[in-house]
């Protein structure tokens, strides 16, 4: 069996959500783009209700792929991953089962985080690493949960415009050209790089994917 980094997220507050069908569309459409973007080793997919799941090659990528649904989807839709590692065995192919310590750890992961987040110093957090115990090698989760942290609750304080411009930084856009498509002024986007910490968020995104 493979070893593999597994994501499991669902959407923060779905029952309170009345235009279900939005919702839905909104969530098949940021999985599609961060499959595209990502190429997981299984495709990031809906299983059961708001609930999806996939595997990544590293814990690396699957950590980028957290923070890309965070762009993609808010600040309109809130959600939450759970990141594990450990072996992986697929159960049937159509439609695609998986099963093992990877996933037991990714739900761990995000049980942990559904718990912590409703503590009033930890409501921003929204992203937790569980390491399988089948897992020769792993990422120490204590620095790694660190990290991810203080990415949780530096994306937390953002509004629309600061996402939308920290997802043109992460694609490698100029602040010239964010500034063009957004309508605003250089100096605009200047001093939200500055004041919410956007290059701060770049460099722990660029640190994090070098995980393996």
């Amino acid at each position: 069996m493979p070893v593999l980094a597994t994501v499991i997220g669902d959407v923060v507050g779905s029952r309170r959500t009345t235009d279900r069908s939005s919702l839905h569309a909104g969530l098949v459409a940021a999985l599609a783009d961060v499959n595209e973007e990502l190429a997981p080793a299984t495709p990031l997919r809906l299983t059961v209700g708001d609930e999806y799941q996939g595997c990544f090659s590293t814990v690396g990528e699957a950590a980028r792929a957290t923070l890309l649904l965070r762009l993609a989807l808010g600040p309109q839709i809130d959600v939450r991953h759970g990141i594990g590692l450990g072996d992986v065995s697929a159960l049937s192919d159509e439609p695609r089962i998986e099963d093992g310590p990877g996933w037991w750890a990714a739900r761990e992961a995000i049980d942990q985080v559904a718990a912590r987040q409703r503590e009033a110093a930890r409501r921003r957090l929204r992203t937790s690493y569980v390491a399988g115990t089948d897992s020769e090698t792993r990422p120490d989760p204590a620095a790694l949960n660190a990290a991810l942290m203080a990415r949780d609750e530096l994306l937390g304080r953002l509004d629309a415009v600061s996402l939308s411009v920290l997802a043109g930084m992460l694609r490698g856009m100029s602040q010239r050209d964010l500034a063009r498509d957004l309508g605003i002024s250089p100096s605009a986007v200047s001093q939200r790089v500055r004041r919410d910490g956007l290059a701060v968020l770049v460099d722990i995104d660029r640190s994090l994917g070098e995980v393996a």
